[in-house]
């Protein structure tokens, strides 16, 4: 019986003891409770990065430090002095970044906000050293871009810092301090190379000191890297032709036909990559930009619109061809001109008669003056509506008149005239194909991007089909395997017969007519000259072409502003590209073009023209 009462009375001993405990330590946690407070400690992703076709990183992330606080958390009695003294900036700087318009809804004291941006290596590891001393201060690790390679801006574009008006709009992903993709693929995939923002929550104390992780870290998740960008630019083939554009205006697009794949797109003037990336420079670097008469950081690739001159006459040819309108072997004497009634539309001296093949090779206006004619007025002279109509249809399959869909934002999508173009002009059916008779040689109303002439050296590289152009390859998750994109291929009605005759007219303007500067040696290319009329000023030089002949690995467009005849710039500068694609390397023979490419200056400092011989 005594035994029984010892434990009886061990056990409300010990029940005793609990309640006791319990009581002491609920205080504990009571006060505990209502000094600590939680916060969220974002972690920050790094960007994707961006490879050309060869692996080649092009674009990658560094490491940088901002200075962020909250206001509320800051000790009063803290040195100021001494913290200013770590951060090197003067007190008045200090006051000034530190407060804020309270009253304003992008403020909250108890809100971390950025003190300083992007830190010095010297400012971050002083701060560091003595934090513990500044509670409501803390660093957070952010990652910049870094250009590998200072080629290709105007594709691969830069960040910016996200304004409200992005912030508001962005449902909680973007908060003040953030990069978003202003330009380029930076702009056009930024869903895949952001990422996605890590948080941890942890409770701290009334001086910001660290207590533990808030439930054991449950609620915590990491930062997610964002995607890799694989790209079918050829990076060399790119610098090379940009060396090649130096002192001009105009673009270069090369493709690869088979693909899709955008080799290189090159745009002049030309700027770097690191002109634009974020540092204490950016903005002067980029007034300077913005205010340059020449417009560098216009991209003349996807965004200018030019006529393409006689460019345009081989896609006549073929349409004619399949129409039943022109056969390989009908000729035309050119007499030196197109006549019509009283006016007089001019050609230059070349043999005469010509058929396709020669009309192509020469560049006969008058031939294709009279097809164009033939096209428009298939179903009569008066029913030069419904001709139009039909041509213009017809272009669409080729992608004019239409945006291409390349992974760039801001592409153009040009101009093809249709009938309520001309009735708008002239009044409905008041109008014939003489009106309009320029179109005949790639002049008039029809505008095309330096994108859409190379596709259009594409698709008859391909004998009548394109896979739309693009430039991102594939995607790929950090360590997975890239996941490739698949394009839409388009095709036309281009027949394999219409599609031989005017590839031998190109191969023949490479072998003996216009476009000899565009030769490579023991090469079949097929390409063509055109200028195109510029009532501003000097003409400009245009050519497009694919090579080889058999099995093509490129299709090429070059557009050079006020450079004159096709044949003194364009041609040669695709040529060489062509070349340094296909043979890595430019023959002994065609450095003297070469050579005379990248000396060559059309504009000086003052913005002039320079004349050449």
């Amino acid at each position: 019986m005594s035994v029984f009462r010892i434990v009886i009375a061990t056990v409300l001993g010990v029940l005793l003891l609990v309640l006791m405990y319990m009581q002491v330590l609920s205080a504990r946690y009571s006060e505990r409770a209502q000094s600590a407070f939680l916060s969220e400690v974002v972690s920050y992703p790094a960007r994707g990065l961006v490879y050309d076709r060869q692996g080649e990183l092009l674009v990658s992330n560094g490491p940088v430090y901002d200075l962020e606080v909250v206001y509320s958390q800051m000790d009063p009695e803290m040195d100021v002095d001494l913290l200013c003294g770590l951060l090197q900036i003067s007190r008045s700087k200090y006051d000034q970044l530190l407060q804020k318009d309270w009253s304003d809804i992008r403020y909250d004291k108890s809100v971390a906000y950025t003190l300083i941006g992007r830190l010095t290596a010297e400012q971050y590891l002083a701060f560091q050293e003595h934090k513990f001393m500044f509670p409501g201060f803390h660093t957070v690790l952010r990652s910049m871009r870094s250009y590998q390679s200072q080629h290709a801006a105007h594709i691969l574009g830069y960040v910016s810092e996200v304004d409200q008006q992005i912030i508001r709009d962005s449902d909680g992903i973007y908060s003040a301090g953030d990069q978003i993709g202003a330009t380029g693929l930076e702009r056009y995939y930024e869903n895949d190379l952001r990422g996605a923002k890590g948080r941890r929550y942890i409770l701290r104390d009334r001086y910001g000191r660290k207590l533990e992780r808030y439930q054991s870290g449950a609620l915590d998740t990491p930062a997610i890297s964002g995607a890799d960008l694989h790209l079918g630019l050829d990076i060399q083939l790119q610098a090379y032709a940009e060396e090649l554009l130096i002192g001009k205006k105009g673009a270069v697009v090369a493709i690869d036909p088979g693909t899709g794949d955008i080799l290189c797109m090159a745009s002049a003037p030309l700027y770097t990559p690191s002109e634009l990336a974020i540092s204490s420079t950016r903005s002067r670097n980029f007034e300077r930009l913005q205010a340059d008469t020449l417009k560098p950081l216009f991209n003349r690739a996807t965004m200018a619109k030019y006529p393409p001159g006689s460019i345009f006459k081989p896609i006549l040819g073929a349409l004619a061809i399949d129409r039943g309108l022109s056969s390989k072997s009908e000729t035309y004497h050119c007499p030196g001109a197109y006549y019509y009634k009283t006016f007089r539309y001019g050609c230059h001296e070349h043999p005469s008669p010509v058929n396709m093949e020669t009309a192509i090779a020469y560049s006969c206006n008058s031939y294709f003056f009279d097809l164009y004619r033939r096209l428009i007025e298939e179903d009569g002279f008066d029913q030069a509506d419904v001709g139009m109509d039909k041509l213009h249809q017809e272009l669409g399959q080729w992608g004019l008149g239409r945006a291409l869909g390349v992974d760039l934002p801001s592409e153009q999508t040009g101009s093809v005239p249709d009938a309520k173009l001309y009735d708008d002009i002239y009044g409905r059916r008041k109008w014939r194909s003489t009106y309009t008779i320029s179109l005949g040689i790639g002049q008039g109303e029809l505008q095309l991007t330096t994108l859409q002439m190379a596709n259009l050296a594409a698709i008859i590289a391909n004998q009548g089909y394109y896979i739309e152009p693009h430039l991102v390859r594939s995607i790929s998750e950090r360590s997975a395997d890239p996941t490739a994109i698949k394009y839409e291929r388009h095709t036309t009605d281009l027949s394999k017969e219409a599609c031989a005759v005017i590839t031998d007219g190109m191969q023949a303007a490479v072998d003996y007519g216009t476009s000899r500067s565009a030769a490579i040696p023991g090469m079949s290319v097929c390409g063509k000259t055109g200028t195109s009329q510029n009532p501003q000023g000097k003409d400009h030089s245009v050519f497009f072409a694919f090579a080889p002949r058999e099995n093509p690995q490129i299709a090429i467009a070059v557009y050079i502003e006020n450079a004159g005849w096709g044949s003194t710039f364009a041609s040669p500068i695709a040529g060489l590209v062509m070349e340094k694609y296909i043979r890595g390397d430019i023959s002994r023979e065609k450095r003297w073009w070469e050579d005379r490419m990248l000396t060559t200056r059309l504009y000086g400092d003052d913005d002039t023209a320079i004349q050449i011989d």
